[in-house]
């Protein structure tokens, strides 16, 4: 029971893994508000049954949990979210920022309404309850801040602009949280989770390469990802922070921090012809190809 007399909210909770955090949550002693709009993929239509499912689990193995259908996308759904914590458990200890919406589309394609709608769930939704939770953390000395990014941000992923910025926006949002919240007793951390779910489920798969890779998501299991938001919801994880963590099937891995890996220097200086000179002989030995387009890029596609 490590988080025993723990309130924790989950975010995107009716399915997937935010089910699978809920639930592993409550088994864990914590009492979970399961926040989940209950819209499509995309992000439209709304239902209440699908987070009232999730309570009704979890209240048939003798926990304790109260259902949220706030929307993240707005500063008001983010503090009504907190409320109900507040309002039926006394307290908020635990904040997953989970809930996520895609609408992909090639950049040339991709229409301001598409990039609003993921970025306002994404990037802003975490601010939205992060906002609205830290201030009783920080009056309490104790929480736990866990957000969810993807490679689609840390390594890049064709067609998902809107949601690569978004999950990369999360990781430098999820580092300042973990500067301010420190003197505190509060840490922030992310998981990049690798797991077959309803959003991945619909990204197309048009090359060999693509569908090899949905093929080895479909062997990953959203359960797989609990456990490590359970950890770093624990006491036990309390010397972690700003950290984002990958979590693939029975594997867990570290994610570095952006440092630099290579530097040149030129004692009078840098002209375009002395950087075309000496680039190829430097820098360029450390950038990693990218098959896709005969470019050179500086990450190395992990799945």
């Amino acid at each position: 029971m490590m988080l025993e007399d723990k309130v924790a909210l989950v975010t995107g909770a009716a399915g997937g893994i935010g089910r699978e955090i809920a639930l592993l949550m409550a088994r864990e002693g914590a009492k979970v508000v399961v926040n989940d709009f209950g819209g499509k993929v995309d992000g439209t239509g709304s239902s209440r049954a699908p987070a009232d499912e999730v309570v009704s689990e979890i209240k048939a193995f003798g926990g304790q949990a109260i259902a949220n259908y706030d929307s993240v996308a707005i500063m008001a759904g983010g503090k009504n979210i907190v409320q109900t914590a507040l309002g039926h458990f006394g307290r908020v200890d635990i904040v997953v920022n989970n809930a996520g919406i895609l609408r992909d589309r090639m950049i040339f394609n991709m229409s301001e309404e598409e990039w609003d709608a993921v970025l306002d769930t994404h990037l802003k939704g975490t601010f939205a309850v992060t906002r609205a939770a830290v201030p009783h953390m920080r009056e309490q000395k104790w929480g736990r801040i866990i957000n969810m990014t993807s490679t689609s941000g840390l390594v890049g992923n064709v067609g998902q602009a809107n949601y690569a910025a978004a999950k990369l926006g999360i990781v430098g949002f999820t580092r300042v949280v973990a500067l301010d919240m420190a003197r505190y007793n509060v840490t922030a951390n992310c998981i990049s989770p690798f797991a077959w779910t309803r959003m991945i489920g619909t990204i197309p798969a048009e090359t060999d390469a693509q569908r090899q890779r949905v093929e080895k998501l479909k062997k990953l299991s959203p359960a797989h990802v609990a456990p490590m938001a359970v950890y770093l919801a624990s006491e036990e994880a309390k010397d972690v922070s700003g950290q984002v963590f990958g979590v693939r099937g029975k594997e867990i891995m570290l994610f570095c921090h952006m440092r630099p890996i290579r530097t040149i220097h030129h004692a009078e200086g840098w002209t375009p012809e002395r950087l075309a000179e000496m680039f190829p002989g430097t820098l360029r030995h450390h950038l990693v190809h990218l098959e896709t387009s005969g470019q050179y890029f500086s990450y190395d596609p992990l799945v």
